[in-house]
């Protein structure tokens, strides 16, 4: 049975489409080994029927005695994947990005196996622009904004694949709300919510004509912290909101919204498309190398969303923003067209043909 080695950092946006590639391999009578830190040991759960393989890693963000460490740990952790990878004679080696997968590939480089990486965002992110010279091919999510290598004959427009949750929901009709009809609105900021959305987007609501205020259907993510606070805000202008910290059923949550706010990481905004819902796009303006903000670029240059720069924006200025989009029920619809047209509900399809290629193209 051929064996597929895949390795993944601990983050959703690393392991969705690791898993969604594996499940797919899986069902092609393909072997998975999952090669990651320790964090992610216990990463059964999300592979099923992978074998997972421990491997020191180490980033150097964080304390000085941290940062003189890691070349330690990843000169550790390239040979320990180096000794494991030879065990196990993959036909191919696939990273997802984070520093967990850095001393894997290199490893897997170092031994003549045939190698992709997997970008998630729009920007290639630190680990894999490192690894892009080294590897066989890349498979990239979207256009790459920044920091594509030259000779772009081995990039592969994948697509990014999504949750089995998401993918199921491709088919889901978008229908605009009528004149007199309830709004939806599905506001999220990443997996654990976002404070500037619990301060912006309730006090932009507040500033909305009332007949417009008063159709509004809102489900909202929140921290803990910012519950309580966020909840009064609604209840004083009488507005219904569901509030929670975490949502299990998010894809369904984004199929049954007119309207999704959000930040612009890879998984949301590869869901948004598979889905196609139209959406307001506020990237976090801390990412690496603002990844955010040219994801949310793709979508806006599509016309797919409207991007709007956190440090640009009011409660005012996004009050009139919201008028404006939710005014606009046919413009509505036409943007949730525009982002399924991004889509590629096909990508861990697509993904594991490029792995299939290159392992028989390095076998012949």
């Amino acid at each position: 049975m051929t064996t597929i080695v895949l390795s993944a950092g601990g983050t959703g946006g690393h392991l969705f489409p690791a898993q969604a590639l594996a499940e797919e391999l899986l069902r092609r009578g393909r072997s998975i080994v999952v090669m990651t830190d320790r964090r992610g040991r216990e990463s059964d759960t999300v592979f099923r029927s992978a074998i997972i393989e421990s491997v020191p890693s180490a980033t150097f963000a964080g304390s000085l005695a941290t940062r003189f460490a890691a070349p330690l740990q990843i000169l550790c952790g390239i040979f320990v994947s180096w000794r494991k990878l030879k065990q196990i004679e993959p036909s191919a080696v696939v990273g997802f990005g984070g520093y967990p997968s850095f001393p894997v590939m290199i490893a897997a480089w170092l031994g003549g196996f045939p190698t992709a990486i997997h970008e998630q965002n729009a920007v290639l992110g630190r680990v894999n622009r490192m690894l892009s010279t080294r590897v066989s091919a890349i498979a990239a999510s979207f256009t790459l904004m920044r920091f594509a290598p030259k000779g772009t004959s081995f990039i592969v427009y994948t697509g990014n694949p999504v949750r089995p949750e998401a993918a199921e929901l491709t088919s889901a009709p978008y229908s605009e709300p009528g004149e007199d009809d309830a709004i939806r609105l599905l506001v999220f900021g990443g997996s654990q919510g976002a404070r500037a959305l619990s301060e912006l987007v309730p006090a932009a609501i507040a500033l909305l004509p009332e007949l417009l205020r008063r159709r509004l259907e809102i489900v909202q993510q929140c921290r803990p912290e910012d519950m309580e606070q966020v909840r009064t805000v609604y209840e004083a202008m009488n507005v219904g909101a569901e509030l929670a910290p975490f949502f299990s059923d998010l894809p369904a949550r984004i199929a049954a919204a007119h309207l999704v706010i959000s930040r612009s990481g890879a998984s949301t905004i590869s869901e948004l498309a598979v889905i196609g819902r139209p959406a307001i796009l506020i990237p976090y303006p801390f990412a690496t190398d603002d990844h955010q903000t040219a994801n949310a670029r793709v979508f806006a240059d599509a016309e797919a969303a409207w991007l709007v720069q956190q440090r640009d924006v009011t409660p005012e200025r996004f009050a009139q923003r919201l008028e404006m989009v939710l005014g606009a029920p046919v413009e509505l619809a036409r943007r949730a067209r525009a982002a399924r047209a991004l889509a590629h509900p096909d990508a861990a399809s697509r993904l594991a043909d490029l792995v299939d290629r290159i392992a028989r193209r390095e076998a012949a």
